[in-house]
């Protein structure tokens, strides 16, 4: 064996032999009660405001599904059925959009970890829409089932991941007919957190829908028990596959989480202010749609506005544009006094380096700020969403972790100054040893469950481990020490017969009607 290979083996063992601390910490809810940053004026919000009125009288939007031209037309919209073209007015979409719960609750299997959304909290949700999986073993390859399991069981036990995947990976040995049934499965059998699932078409919401009732019962028409993200086909296209999806899940009471994406310079003029009042016109667009489909819907106003790479084409993430918009974003979602959704991990870097972490801090801190109440893809992300990192994952992880430590804060009070040990010990003396300090020092400081600390030397004869590898040897203990939520065996068995059935039944079929 050689020197690699036996550090390999006594970090691996060091790792078992103790409990991570990242298992130590509880489900908890998150609450960001800082004064959100604001990067423009109100009078420069009601500029995006106005101009957005203005492109959706002027300008419209395509709908390209013949039940939402209905709707419109029906509310007083100016419709072109054959162009399948629409100008909503503005005070028709201000009157809708103010229809919309400002807060709501969102129900998980477990009541313990039922959501608040909305006003000052913050919920972290894992990555989606990814192609690839990668990891220190495997390296990059297209996405398998067991890759969907194990990120699913990963997101089980990160507590300060509070809803389930919708499509952490595809799973590409699984036809793409039935996929959505076996994310479905996944997310209610190997965790019992909020349920997500995408909203596409007709045919997966209303699975997702006779799921839910198998977990929930047949009367969903209390607080939500799932949501999906409504992506608009930017610019200024709504396509039948997401208002396919948005009907059926605004119709049921479930959560639509509309989100236009839009690359400045590509989707939209290349200045991020006509990108942000592109952005506004077509997240109200579809929002005041959710509330003429059923008034009182819950919805979230998403962003995912950033710019393009002039040199390659290619989409550019963790930018200081795309952190503009973020911020903005959410200073546009409070003026209609809507819960507002932001991305969390976004970076465009191959490989979990500093190139993915820095990237990711530069998405991550404005969302924060920005006081975001929904951060999507929170973990995970590499290669601008095409692939989900084990590594990444971890690494993410302990930024969450981090982030809710800071926004708990600190008590300034007569015991937190300690003004009594300060004098005791007096000029050059130490407080290692002060009953402040003994009675503190387990429970005072957040507690790393990935950073290295060691000197130079213990480091180097350790394994010289980087983060990427004491991440690799984290997620690979946490699946060994996975332990599924409890279920009832009768509703476990009506899942599993409901997603074999539907297998056989849309085998071959086109779910997008």
């Amino acid at each position: 064996m050689d020197k690699e290979a036996r550090a390999t083996r006594r970090a691996a063992q060091r790792q078992s032999r103790s409990q991570s601390p990242l298992l130590k910490i509880p489900f908890r809810r998150v609450h960001n009660r800082l004064a959100p940053l604001e990067l423009v004026s109100a009078e420069q919000v009601e500029q995006l405001h106005q101009a957005s009125m203005q492109i959706l009288e002027q300008t419209g939007l395509d709908f390209l599904d013949d039940e939402s031209l209905e709707l419109w037309q029906k509310a007083g919209a100016k419709v072109d059925r054959s162009a399948r073209h629409v100008w909503p007015d503005r005070h028709l979409v201000l009157e809708l959009v103010a229809q919309a719960p400002q807060t709501f609750t969102w129900r998980a299997r477990n009541p313990e970890r039922n959501l608040f959304i909305g006003g000052d909290a913050l919920v972290f949700a894992p990555h989606g829409g990814t192609v690839f999986a990668a990891n220190l073993e495997i390296g990059r390859r297209p996405g398998l089932l067991k890759d969907y399991h194990n990120l699913q069981k990963l997101v089980h036990m990160c507590n300060l991941l509070h809803t389930s995947g919708e499509q952490l990976v595809a799973p590409h040995d699984v036809e793409i007919s039935a996929r959505h049934l076996h994310r479905l499965l996944c997310g209610f059998t190997l965790t019992d957190k909020a349920i997500q699932e995408a909203a596409h078409g007709r045919v997966i919401p209303n699975d997702a829908l006779a799921m839910a009732r198998l977990v929930f019962g047949d009367d969903l028409t209390g607080d939500p028990v799932i949501g999906g993200v409504i992506n608009v086909n930017s610019p200024l296209r709504y396509d039948d596959r997401m208002l396919g999806g948005l009907i059926t899940y605004a119709r049921a009471g479930q959560i639509t989480i509309i989100t236009p994406f839009i690359l400045a310079g590509a989707m939209s003029p290349i200045s991020i202010a006509a990108a942000l009042a592109q952005q506004n016109a077509e997240a109200l667009a579809g929002i005041a749609l959710t509330q003429l489909v059923k008034p009182g819907a819950p919805v979230i106003y998403g962003g995912f506005t950033t710019n393009v790479d002039m040199k390659s084409g290619s989409p550019a993430f963790g930018t200081p544009e795309g952190a503009w918009a973020l911020v903005i974003g959410a200073q546009l979602a409070r003026r209609y006094g809507l819960p507002y959704r932001g991305s969390g991990s976004l970076n465009t870097s191959k490989v979990p380096d500093a190139q993915a972490a820095y990237e990711t801090m530069w998405t991550m801190w404005p969302a924060v700020l920005a006081r975001t109440n929904f951060i999507m893809h929170a973990i995970g992300w590499l290669e601008g969403g095409l692939t989900a990192s084990y590594e990444k994952f971890i690494i993410d992880v302990e930024n969450l972790a981090m982030f809710a430590h800071f926004l708990r804060g600190f008590e300034i009070n007569e015991e937190t100054l300690a003004l009594d040990m300060i004098a005791e010990v007096g000029p050059g003396g130490h407080h290692f040893g002060t009953p402040h300090t003994q009675a503190r020092f387990s429970t005072e400081f957040y507690e790393s469950f990935l950073a290295d600390r060691l000197s130079y030397q213990t480091w180097s004869e350790a394994g010289s481990f980087d983060a990427a590898k004491r991440a690799h040897l984290i997620w690979k203990e946490l699946l060994n020490q996975y332990e599924a939520p409890p279920m009832d065996p009768g509703l476990a068995e009506a899942l599993q017969d409901y997603v074999a059935r539907r297998e056989r039944e849309l085998a071959g079929v086109e779910l997008y009607s």
